[in-house]
């Protein structure tokens, strides 16, 4: 990748987080503030980011059509978004729908909870192999070797106590989710959330995304987020439907 392309996606992800002024987006680049400024320009006339009054650099519009443009070429996402809608409306919890993307998992959609307290995430948000119950969920459908290598690669940040922090542990967990047919996060990687996550499947069999319900604690205890599981088996296996699996 070149040294431009390089820069101009560092600017990019950095004001994701939030608004720069010109010297912190040259600081973080490491740079003159001109070399910065004619990177930002370019990106301003593309219309990827705008500057407002006070010289402060924001996302810019241009970015949202791509992003919706990159959210309709995923065909399991149009596909599972009534049942999914259904699925949240009659759960009232927060339902993500996940998928692999460049060796990651990331989530290509997501229906917020109607609860005071829910689980922080957003479409696009890369998602922890070893800890989220829809990385379980595609992670165990891969071939034997594939998720040998996938798992060795992992690094294994312990976010809770209860956070998986090996290869061996995760390839028993996988075993275990591919016997059942679905997976559980139980306060793996927040404390105060559990989840449970089950796959979409499309005509040839294999597993093309996976779908998950998140509860907080405070809102539903791990045993009442399990009687939820049946509604979400029955919403993947409809979806898995529609794709074509039989």
């Amino acid at each position: 990748m070149s040294q431009t392309v390089t820069r101009a996606l560092a600017l990019l992800t950095e004001l994701a987080e939030g608004e720069r002024s010109l010297d912190q987006l040259a600081a973080l680049l490491a740079v003159h503030k001109t070399t910065a400024l004619r990177l930002l320009q370019s990106l301003e006339e593309a219309r990827m980011v705008y500057r407002d009054a006070e010289f402060r650099y924001h996302l810019g519009a241009g970015l949202f059509a791509l992003s919706s443009r990159a959210l309709e070429q995923r065909s399991v996402r149009r596909i599972a978004a009534p049942h999914l809608a259904e699925l949240n409306a009659a759960t009232g919890q927060t339902v993500h729908l996940a998928a692999f993307e460049g060796g990651e998992v990331v989530y290509i959609d997501k229906y917020d909870s109607r609860q005071p307290v829910r689980m922080y995430s957003r479409i696009g948000l890369p998602v922890p192999l070893h800890c989220a119950a829809v990385s379980k969920v595609l992670l165990a459908d891969l071939p034997p070797a594939q998720r040998q290598r996938a798992v060795a690669a992992i690094d294994y940040t312990p976010f809770t106590e209860r956070t998986l922090t090996g290869p061996k542990a995760l390839l028993a967990e996988l075993d275990r989710v591919a016997e059942q047919g679905w997976a559980q996060d139980r306060a793996e990687h927040e404390a105060f959330m559990n989840c449970v996550g089950a796959p979409i499947r499309d005509a040839t069999g294999r597993v093309v995304a996976a779908a998950s319900i998140s509860v907080p604690d405070l809102v539903l205890p791990y045993e009442r987020v399990l009687e939820l599981l049946p509604r979400l088996l029955a919403a993947t296996a409809a979806v898995s439907a529609d794709c074509g699996a039989l």
